[in-house]
């Protein structure tokens, strides 16, 4: 573990750098180097201006891990963070930084089940990560008790403000000991944060992180406009296209990942996943695969990726958009190291152009739009590979062993004839156009970020959603779900059963908790309905058109704010301001 020495040199236990080697990590960010003794030694609360992406979450929770033993009946850990996304992020990295180390860490958010929430609450929690309005309301329940915890965490509490937090976040710290030690990390320090710190911090130690280099020259950044349901087919043409593809694949989510990475093996490209329900041991495995090339294409969340040190990647893609500019620049300065340039691609629907646009800004930096290649420059691609491939094996090998055979085939049919029929053995229907989906034109694209738009020979994507679209496809509904025991794979397995329709042409399968939706050709969808009528035998066929999209999901509930509980005993404070960490 040699190449761990500066974390050990901080103080961490061996089994917390055993967690560490597992994950991948190498060496401490600035901002990891200077909190970690602070609260692995020190008595002080900690205020620390630190951007995202600077390894906040390692930098406090590894000393809350090394600090905390499970056993005590009461939460020892509560850790703030404006969105559900974060603090799902924050529990899922805490879990597994903790290794071996027995300690129940929960996030609880609005939008899940608040009776499973509580369930968890009830049998016992040693950390809870969550949302202010979730955390108050199971305050306000008297599920959670927070009075003997020992660290009580603000994470960008900035943002926690700029989405009206505050009063919730005075009222939680108002249910907190006197004894615990309170971290805050906050990109900005407006007054009202300064005001919390002096409220409720004891003694506090200033930590200033120098803001990162946002982007790197080596990078070139571009964006696809396409629709939701067309993304895996935009990213199937750009590995085609491409001559040397070795990539990151970001997803927003674990079941993203999971759909991407098994709907590109079933197309046959080396593909694998990588999210936090994968073993610490699996993980190992497919990093050290991905590092040496055994395979090309790491489907990976945010969270997952974290830690992992790869220098001559060629492209990382966004398949699914950053929520933050912050986690943008983390994704693309993955590429374009150790002097080799990368490129980075963002997928982008039409409603997410203010999002683009707000990480260009913040950026301050091209993102160049692109349009995709069409089918005739993928076929032109393939043919002129294979043509190269059979040429340098004319050259290289004499193929004695496979000459009589040819012989044989050469009898009975004229050289084109044979030839033809071994590329449609290789190819199957690869190189012909009408089997590649139309993506066709988005009627109100065209809007560029930061650039010019190319005006290379490639196709855009885009388009209106329908039931019917204008490439000759239909939404299909299927009466099964998730409830059901069904995924994806068991949808297209179904289908395939049934009507026997290949899986490659059933394509962006949504499956919910009863039913699902998958878009196929016109054509394939005929089929299918028919097959299923049949199996039906007079009742209600489990197979119909759709009739609409995609239910909106029920917002989650919002805890009203409470009014700020009384100004807490307050002890005599010095502040410490201490040298900004590069």
């Amino acid at each position: 573990m040699s190449d761990l020495e500066k974390f050990r040199q901080l103080g961490i236990s061996e089994q917390t750098l055993k967690a560490l080697a597992k994950k991948g990590f190498e060496e401490p960010s600035p901002i990891q180097t200077i909190t970690i003794p602070l609260l692995l030694s020190g008595e002080k609360d900690i205020m620390g201006q630190a951007q995202t992406g600077t390894g906040k979450t390692a930098a406090f929770g590894i000393p809350i891990i090394e600090k905390l033993h499970h056993g005590k009946k009461n939460v020892q850990a509560i850790i703030l963070a404006p969105t559900r996304e974060l603090a799902i992020q924050i529990a899922e990295e805490m879990n597994s930084l903790k290794g071996e180390k027995v300690l129940e860490i929960v996030p609880i958010y609005g939008g899940q089940s608040i009776d499973m929430q509580l369930s968890r609450l009830h049998r016992g929690v040693d950390i809870v990560v969550g949302t202010p309005g979730r955390v108050l309301d199971m305050i306000h329940r008297g599920s959670l008790i927070l009075d003997k915890v020992s660290f009580a965490v603000l994470d960008e509490a900035d943002e926690m403000l700029n989405m009206g937090f505050i009063e919730d976040i005075e009222e939680i710290l108002s249910k907190t000991g006197p004894d615990k030690r309170m971290l805050m990390f906050s990109a900005t320090m407006p007054h009202q944060i300064i005001a919390i710190a002096e409220k409720f911090m004891r003694e506090y130690e200033v930590v200033t992180v120098k803001k990162q280099q946002l982007t790197t020259a080596l990078t070139d950044q571009i964006y696809f406009e396409v629709r939701r349901e067309d993304k895996l087919e935009a990213l199937t043409r750009i590995i085609d296209i491409e001559d040397d593809f070795y990539a990151l694949v970001f997803c927003r989510t674990k079941n993203d990942v999971d759909e991407i990475t098994e709907k590109l093996v079933y197309r046959g490209y080396a593909a694998e996943a990588l999210h936090g329900d994968i073993s610490q041991a699996q993980r190992i495995k497919v990093i050290d695969r991905f590092k040496r090339k055994k395979f090309n294409i790491l489907i990976a969340t945010d969270v997952a990726a974290r830690g992992i040190d790869i220098n001559n990647l060629t492209h990382v893609i966004n398949f699914s958009i950053p929520q933050e500019a912050e986690s943008y620049i983390h994704r693309i300065g993955r590429t374009g190291r150790a002097g080799k340039t990368g490129t980075a691609i963002t997928f982008v629907t039409p409603s997410e152009y203010r999002k683009l646009t707000f990480i260009q800004k913040l950026t301050n930096t091209e993102i160049r739009r692109e349009r995709l290649p069409t089918p005739k420059d993928i076929i032109a691609n393939k043919k002129v590979k294979f043509k190269e491939a059979i040429t340098n094996l004319l050259v290289t090998e004499k193929h004695l062993d496979y000459l009589s055979l040819a012989g044989e085939l050469l009898k009975d049919a004229e050289p084109e004839a044979v030839l033809a029929a071994m590329l449609k053995f290789t190819f199957k229907e690869d190189l012909m156009a009408v089997n590649y989906s139309d993506l066709g034109s988005h009627s109100g694209g065209g809007t560029v970020i930061g650039g010019n738009a190319s005006s290379g020979g490639y196709s855009s994507g885009g388009g209106s959603r329908n039931a019917v679209d204008s490439k000759g496809k239909t939404r299909l509904f299927v009466a099964r779900g998730k409830q059901d025991g069904y995924n994806p794979r068991k949808i297209a397995d179904m289908i395939w059963d049934a009507a026997k329709v290949k899986g490659y042409k059933v394509e962006n399968i949504q499956c919910f908790d009863s039913f699902t939706f998958v878009t196929v050709p016109f054509s394939e969808a005929e089929i299918i309905m028919d097959a299923f009528r049949r199996r039906a035998n007079g009742r209600q066929s489990l197979v119909e058109l759709a009739k609409e999209d995609k239910p909106a999901a029920k917002p989650a509930g919002q805890t009203a704010s409470a009014p700020a509980a009384a100004e807490p005993a307050k002890k005599k404070k010095k502040k410490v301001k201490l040298q900004t960490v590069e």
